[in-house]
């Protein structure tokens, strides 16, 4: 089962804090909808204890004030209601409208009886003792209703609870900022990854990240630390025997060269051939294992550039030996004399390669184009180079840059490294190497895209 991917940090953050605002919005509430229902509860009780005693004891005259239903529904005005001694009629009412019985206990209830609108309602009763002097007073019945405390205590309930609820936007903004300044430094390190030169991959700097993403930093610095280590043992490798195969490859080379004379024609002279062919493959395959160690090996920033159709020239004219073995004529064609931002060497790397691949595919007494254009007002500058060979077959195309790799039919004599280095190097100086088959005839079409120097004639 694939693990599913953890959602975004801030948004975690967001959830999280959005959850706890919530649940502390409502313990607030719970908390003080219970501690002020409280302490409306004991003041308004001690207020009818205080009312029903002074109707009773006749502090209080007997002549009720008529009271409005909306007082006493949405104020929570006392209603006082005297009875009789005996309890059986009711001698004055401040709301005749409630119409509530006598209870038949003393102190204080909470009752269900219906009355505009109302169902529960607090009741604070008086009954004088049967045994007392005082058993002939009427008997004092304070009411008030019990929807206007729980109404009271719910909107202090939400008061408390505002400043809470009015924080969260005020919280999440603050979240927002303080994840977005911790992020860019994670941005900043993702940057300083993607900027990292393969060949020599750099530690990447702690002191920016915070506290929390240090730990893996400093994983992944060791990680490319034992990276490093492992490019240095393969590219030492690779020069190594690339040394020391050239010695004796070369020693070899001059033996076969001078058999030549020697062997007879026939059957002997086609085995040498084959045996002379051999050696000039392993001898080319050394020589490209020299140069991808060279490559390979990092390199001082060099920002001299270079006089682009010179270095085609040169490349050309070095090639021209194996193009006149096999009947080839190599022509260049360019306008101007562009500079680019690259230094010569790597240009020759790239150049020397597409190059004689060219000579090697295309068929005997054949021709070889390179052709220089663009340049001009700061465009792109491209070198093409087309021949008349077999071409690639299209299911290969995006493999010929892998090292070692050898379109399948391809005649005898290459490495399968020398697109895989001029690749690399047009990496490395941001060009754009493209192969693809010609369409107006038979061959191939390689095309590289260069930008020149700003300023450059």
């Amino acid at each position: 089962m694939t693990p599913t991917r953890p959602h975004s940090l801030r948004r975690q953050l967001w959830w999280w804090l959005v959850g706890l605002y919530l649940a502390a919005t409502a313990l607030t509430a719970l908390f003080s909808y219970q501690a002020f229902g409280r302490l409306i509860n004991t003041f308004m009780d001690e207020q009818m204890r205080i009312v029903a005693d002074s109707y009773a004891g006749g502090v209080q005259s007997r002549t009720l004030q008529p009271l409005a239903s909306e007082k006493a529904l949405r104020a929570g005005a006392f209603v006082v209601q005297i009875w009789s001694a005996d309890g059986a009629m009711l001698l004055a009412s401040s709301w005749p409208a409630l119409g509530l019985p006598l209870q038949t206990q003393a102190g204080f209830d909470t009752v269900e009886w219906e009355a505009d609108g109302d169902d529960r309602w607090r009741v604070y009763t008086v009954l004088p003792d049967p045994q007392s002097p005082a058993a002939d007073r009427p008997r004092v019945q304070v009411v008030q209703s019990a929807s206007f405390r729980q109404q009271r205590a719910t909107r202090r309930a939400w008061l408390e609870s505002l400043p809470i609820v009015l924080l969260l936007p005020v919280s999440l903004l603050v979240l927002w900022l303080i994840v977005a300044a911790g992020s860019r430094s994670l941005r900043q390190v993702a940057r300083e990854v993607a900027a990292q030169d393969e060949r020599n991959p750099a530690e990447l700097p702690v002191a920016r990240v915070p506290e929390e993403i240090g730990p893996l930093v400093l994983a992944f610095n060791s990680l490319l630390a034992r990276l490093r280590n492992a490019l240095a043992t393969q590219r030492r490798f690779v020069q190594d025997a690339a040394h020391e195969l050239r010695t004796p490859i070369t020693a070899i080379g001059l033996q076969v060269e001078n058999l030549r004379g020697l062997i007879p024609p026939g059957e002997a002279a086609e085995r040498f051939e084959q045996l002379e062919a051999g050696v000039t493959r392993a001898r080319h395959l050394s020589e490209q294992l020299l140069r991808l160690s060279r490559q390979d090996v990092p390199a001082a920033a060099d920002s001299a550039d270079a006089d682009l159709a010179a270095v085609l020239r040169e490349s050309v004219g070095q090639l021209m030996p194996l193009a006149d073995r096999r009947r080839i004529d190599v022509g260049f064609e360019g306008k101007g004399a562009p500079r680019v931002a690259v230094p010569a060497a790597e240009l020759r790397s790239i150049f020397d390669n597409l190059i004689d691949n060219a000579i090697r595919y295309a068929p005997e007494g054949s021709a070889v184009d390179v052709r220089l254009q663009g340049g001009a007002a700061g465009g792109p500058v491209v070198v093409e180079v087309l021949d008349s060979g077999p071409g690639i077959p299209p299911e290969f195309i995006g493999r010929v840059f892998d090292r070692f790799f050898r379109v399948p039919g391809a005649p005898a004599g290459g490495s399968g490294l020398g697109l895989a280095i001029a690749q690399g190097v047009g990496r490395r100086h941001g060009l754009r190497i493209e192969l693809r088959n010609r369409e107006d005839t038979r061959g191939l079409l390689a095309r590289v895209t260069l930008g020149p120097v700003p300023g450059s004639a």
